[in-house]
């Protein structure tokens, strides 16, 4: 029997699956991630600023908004948060299945995490910059656009790139309920049929593309520092 028969390497069908699931994990990763950054960043700063000592303390909500909606959130294990959310995902995008459904979960769930990352980042702007601010007559909100954001510009980039590169690990989990991308491909071949191949294939991709990720990120983290 031919070791190599029914492989990757001489198998033109799913080497040509290859390709439109490394898309469908793009898809996913690009569309939470976006998500993630839209919805994350205020609620970072809105964690920040909202602390015992911030610019806007308030207690009751910053309480809200760490402990039941960010600790909470963290808490589920991502698996179990992606099979809770499938009812919401239906009344948001129509299924349950496909690279775009999924990225309701993945959202949901690096959301808090990123949030939680920007308020760190926050944290380790210099008050005194925003004393500065504030003594000559900026706003609030202009300190916050125009010092605060600015000072932790590098860290927050830093911040996102650890988020997304968590996204594609969690990209991975999706495809294994009908998400799609990579994870589903090393699924029903990799496991499902026991060509090793394919599976080591799929993790090259995957670690490729978390390294991209990374790169890119700490470069543009480094153009922006002027620290």
């Amino acid at each position: 029997m031919n070791l190599l028969e029914d492989t990757w390497f001489n198998n033109p069908a799913i080497q040509k699956a290859m390709w439109p699931a490394l898309l469908e994990t793009l898809q996913m990763v690009g569309i939470s991630g976006l998500a993630t950054l839209v919805l994350g960043l205020p609620l970072g700063v809105l964690l920040y600023t909202t602390a015992p000592g911030g610019m806007s303390a308030n207690r009751p909500l910053n309480v809200v908004l760490s402990t039941v909606i960010v600790n909470v959130t963290r808490s589920f294990p991502y698996a179990i948060l992606m099979i809770a959310l499938m009812p919401l995902t239906v009344i948001l995008v129509g299924t349950k299945i496909g690279p775009v459904a999924a990225s309701v979960s993945l959202a949901i769930a690096a959301i808090p995490f990123f949030a939680r990352l920007v308020e760190t980042a926050l944290r380790e702007v210099h008050s005194g910059k925003l004393d500065a601010a504030h003594a000559m007559g900026s706003t609030k909100f202009q300190t916050i656009v125009k010092v605060l954001l600015p000072e932790a510009l590098p860290t927050l980039v830093a911040s996102f790139t650890t988020t997304v590169v968590t996204i594609v690990g969690y990209s991975a989990m999706a495809g294994l309920i009908g998400g799609g991308g990579l994870g589903r491909l090393a699924y029903n071949y990799g496991f499902q049929r026991y060509q090793i191949d394919v599976m080591i294939m799929t993790v090259v991709l995957l670690v490729l593309l978390v390294q991209l990720i990374q790169f890119a990120g700490d470069r543009l983290s480094k153009a922006i520092d002027h620290r």
